[in-house]
This record gives structure tokens, C-alpha cells and sequence, in this order.
């Protein structure tokens, strides 16, 4: 399958860089550009991406607001990757909550760049996971509390899913976590849904933030 991927960044040689590090893949398709958040929901409306690369601090529109944009008004919109300067950023934490799956450094390697996009398309682990304890060690305590707590504790998950959770907050995959627990993968599949569902979470980032927030895993 081929990963449809939309570059939104308000510097063209930024883009430039991302389409022919992505494009040298014969499973990843750039299928449009944007130079500010503003363009995003009618270009993914009409393009259709599997992976929006998209600048977290743009001049119209930043990357928060137009992820929360997409998520609120595109049916089956696609993955979000915040692309970023700066990790310890709390403009990169506030789209991580909004909805965005994961971020990825401009600096990073091309073959971070294409792993990157490759794992937020799968879905199936989280991007980054010490990178994203950082994060909610930085800034988690404060946008969470009481609030995560009580919200953590209405999901009331089971056992099992709380195991499931922790080795998700770890950066495990679907299928690590299977071996961990010596269970079938699709059992795994079947909890980490079960958890989405209870956390009225859109995908495991979102998740592994909750658990974060309300002190159910630690940040450090």
C-alpha cells in the first residue's frame, strides 16, 4: 500500500527537503503541499492523505489549530505528524493533546524522516517514546491533575488493560507487547481498542498522554 502524504509548512525549502527524502520511497506518495495551516482541511478533503506532515508554528494558522481543525471537521481524517524545531516544545505537547499522532525533528535523518511517517501510518506504536515522557514530564502535571485522574478512573479498565497501557507508554508495539504478555497479537489489538475506547482516545498517543496526565505512568 502506498502512504499518501500532505507537506503543510510555511518554509518551501523545508518542503522541498521532506517531498524528496519521501518520494525516494516506493511505498510513500507526496500528494500535495500548503504553506500554512489555514489550507489544510480543504486540501485534505480533496486529496485524501494517509499522513499530514505538518509545521506545529505557521503564521496564519499553527499546527494546533489545524489539527484540531481536521479532527473536528474531516470524517476519517487522516494521521497527523507535528514537524518541529524544537522536541521540548510546548507547542509540539499542545498538538500531541489536540490530536496530532506524533512529531518529527526538521533535523532529523532521512531515514528517521521515512520511519517516522512509515509508523504513524501503521499506527500500531508509539513514535518517540522517550521523547514524548519528556514532554509529559514538562508539561503534563500542569494541563492534567485531578481531572486526568478522575477521568482515568471512570474508563474503569480492567487488569489487563492497565498492563496493556504501561507497555504502550513504553513505546511497545502491538506485537512486543504480545510477547511480553505471551498472548496472541490479536488479543492486543483487541485490548488497545478496548482502552481508545474507554479513554475516548483517538489513537494510542492520545492514550499514552492520559496515562501520563493522571499519574497512572510516570514521566520519568
Amino acid at each position: 500500500m502506498v502512504i499518501k502524504v500532505l507537506l503543510v509548512d510555511d518554509e518551501p525549502l523545508v518542503r522541498a527537503g521532506l517531498r524528496v527524502v519521501l518520494e525516494a520511497q516506493p511505498d510513500i506518495e507526496v500528494v500535495g503541499e500548503a504553506a500554512d495551516g489555514a489550507a489544510v482541511v480543504p486540501l485534505v478533503r480533496s486529496l485524501r492523505p494517509d499522513v499530514v506532515a505538518m509545521d506545529v508554528r505557521m503564521p496564519l494558522m499553527d499546527g494546533i489549530e489545524a489539527t484540531s481543525a481536521v479532527l473536528r471537521t474531516v470524517a476519517a481524517p487522516p494521521k497527523i505528524l507535528v514537524v518541529t524545531t524544537f522536541e521540548n516544545d510546548e507547542y509540539v505537547y499542545g498538538a500531541l493533546r489536540a490530536g496530532a499522532d506524533g512529531f518529527l525533528l526538521k533535523r532529523a535523518r532521512p531515514a528517521e524522516i521515512v520511519h517516522a511517517v512509515r509508523l504513524v501510518a501503521e499506527g500500531d506504536s508509539l513514535l518517540f517514546p522517550a521523547a514524548v515522557r519528556e514532554l509529559a514530564a514538562a508539561y503534563g502535571r500542569e494541563r492534567g491533575g485531578a481531572r486526568a485522574r478522575e477521568a482515568l478512573a471512570r474508563a474503569g479498565l480492567t487488569e489487563r488493560e492497565e498492563d496493556v497501557l504501561r507497555l504502550m507508554a513504553r513505546g511497545l508495539s502491538n506485537a512486543e507487547i504480545a510477547a511480553r504478555l505471551v498472548v496472541g497479537t490479536e488479543t492486543v489489538k483487541s485490548h488497545v481498542s478496548a482502552i481508545l475506547a474507554k479513554l475516548g482516545a483517538r489513537d494510542r498517543t492520545q492514550a499514552v498522554i492520559a496515562a501520563y496526565e493522571s499519574g497512572f505512568v510516570a514521566p520519568a
